[in-house]
């Protein structure tokens, strides 16, 4: 995508095609679970924290990390090969700024209902699913929340699932909006707007996201805001 905005040459090559839609799809399957495993991350710190060392060691985290990246695998190159085996018509124009499965299933020359009813079953398990979790988590943690005496314990408490409640809202909020439509809405171009919010920008806001949880960058833009408020 930065190759073809950069150059303004917007062709790509038909196994190009094939081995981004199959990164795209492994990386989105992948992302969904850490996210998971974030949320019942912060459920097990919020609501059993002395537990906590115990049931998030070291192996259960590295074995966590591991299935996450690859329990979608296998599902997606095969998802990957029933879409570009199928047989496409004289337009080889797509009508987006990535290879998405939605809209090259609308240049196949043949029936398509098989291959979409496989998409909403790899939306609803490696996206409904995690996402049925992480409410779960935030239900338990809201629970203990509420019933916490201070005040201030409960702002510092919630505040440290700020940031992954942002991501979760950039990526689930978008996703479950693009992929749930009704199939009339026949892939508009509001789709390419709702495919940045969950590919573009999550990855490009997760830095600045997470590290204003750091109190060394935290302290470093209210020294960079004061010294330019303060004149010299």
């Amino acid at each position: 995508m930065l190759v073809s905005l950069i150059s303004g040459d917007k062709r790509i090559s038909f196994a190009g095609c094939a081995m981004q839609m199959c990164f795209f799809l492994c990386f989105g399957s992948t992302e969904s679970s850490f996210l998971a495993i974030m949320a019942y991350d912060r459920y097990v710190a919020i609501c059993n924290p002395l537990c906590y060392p115990m049931i998030m060691n070291k192996k259960v985290c590295v074995l966590l990390a591991a299935t996450s990246w690859t329990i979608g695998i296998p599902a997606q190159i095969v998802q990957t090969g029933l879409v570009f085996t199928l047989p496409f018509c004289s337009s080889k124009e797509i009508n987006h700024f990535f290879c998405d499965p939605a809209p090259l299933l609308l240049l196949a020359c043949v029936d398509t209902s098989m291959n979409e009813t496989l998409t909403y079953i790899m939306v609803t398990f490696f996206g409904m699913v995690p996402f049925a979790l992480i409410l779960l988590s935030y239900i338990r943690i809201i629970a203990t929340i509420l019933m916490m005496p201070s005040a201030e314990g409960k702002r510092k408490t919630f505040s440290t699932c700020s940031s992954h409640l942002i991501v979760v809202a950039l990526f689930y909020g978008s996703g479950i909006l693009l992929y749930l439509r009704p199939r009339s809405s026949e892939f508009p171009d509001s789709g390419k707007l709702l495919s940045l919010f969950y590919t573009v920008l999550p990855a490009m806001l997760n830095p600045f996201i997470y590290s204003l949880r750091n109190r060394d960058i935290q302290t470093a833009l209210k020294r960079n805001t004061w010294h330019k408020m303060v004149p010299r």
